[in-house]
């Protein structure tokens, strides 16, 4: 839900600032400014998606796990997105994505995201940092065996007990 409400807000301050923008300079100016960007979105994800699907391709032909240049993939095609979409907020987000240092910035706090959202989920909102760390150490030691558990298909009706 609270994704929800951000991409909502995102999209309706998007269109303020469009508009803003757009009184400013001109109607002409606005539209040539949000078909450029649009055309460059759209090379951007046909160049980039080939290329980096390429790389991607041959890492794992070389069998290496290709996460790298997935995540870039990933970014280079949400960034040619927000090119295609009309407004100037979702442009500078999508030359952000196009920019490997910015790009690298964000991989990072995605993953401080990520990490602190999955540590908190796992710990419950009572435990400090230092049960955190034992939680993880444990959890990794007694994964070294076999993981026991259950297996249901989809694909077959449920069994009766």
């Amino acid at each position: 839900m609270p994704i929800l409400i951000f991409i909502s807000l995102f999209t309706l301050l998007d269109f303020v600032v469009l508009f803003s923008i757009g009184s400013q300079i001109g109607l002409l100016t606005t539209l040539l400014l949000v078909l450029g960007t649009g055309v460059v979105g759209l090379h951007l994800i046909r160049k980039e998606g080939v290329s980096t699907f390429a790389r991607a391709r041959q890492r794992m032909e070389a069998g290496e796990i290709p996460s790298r240049e997935l995540l870039t993939g990933a970014a280079l095609i949400f960034g040619g997105a927000l090119l295609m979409a009309p407004g100037f907020l979702s442009d500078a987000l999508g030359l952000a994505c196009l920019i490997p240092s910015a790009r690298q910035l964000m991989f990072k706090a995605l993953t401080w995201l990520g990490l602190k959202t999955v540590v908190g989920q796992q710990q419950g909102p009572s435990t400090s940092a230092d049960e955190s760390n034992e939680y993880q150490n444990s959890q990794s030691s007694q994964q070294d065996g076999p993981i026991e558990g259950d297996f249901i298909s989809r694909d077959e009706p449920p069994r009766r007990r």
